[in-house]
């Protein structure tokens, strides 16, 4: 593995589950395991989430996911195509791909890593507390109590 060819930190539709775990990371990466992103603060957003950098602190909550032996091109050119993403500070940005430290849940580790957050032009929606994108709603099948 080069310098840049970083893991990747997904904390929303990407996660094990989720609408685009199958369809954009099957057959591309060689597993994945809990993480947090420290320094962020997760944001709703129209049917997938944002991650905002927070100086404050926060954390958001995720997976880290390394590409399969041969796939890291593959990999990131997908990415960066679902996530809107042109180039650093292209004005047509969604989100922007970040080096970041994400902290692995296992061992507390510190991992530098891709991280797509909010770019400039994006509109975040209300803030999600919890820091994770799977606690905004119900587990499928199980009702959501108050």
């Amino acid at each position: 593995m080069t310098a840049a060819e970083l893991p990747f930190f997904v904390y929303g539709t990407l996660r094990p589950g989720e609408s685009n775990h199958a369809r954009f990371l099957a057959g591309r990466t060689a597993g994945g395991e809990p993480a947090r992103l420290p320094g962020a603060a997760l944001h709703d957003g129209p049917g997938y989430p944002y991650a905002v950098c927070d100086p404050r602190g926060g954390e958001v909550a995720g997976e880290l996911v390394h590409a399969a032996p041969g796939a890291y091109a593959g990999l990131l050119a997908v990415l960066d195509r679902l996530e809107d993403f042109h180039g650093p500070g292209h004005p047509r940005n969604l989100y922007e791909r970040l080096a970041r430290e994400v902290v692995r849940v296992r061992d507390g580790a510190r991992v530098a890593a891709w991280v797509y957050v909010a770019a400039a032009g994006a509109v975040p929606g209300p803030r999600i507390p919890a820091g994770d994108w799977l606690s905004r709603r119900p587990v499928r099948g199980v009702p959501r109590t108050p």
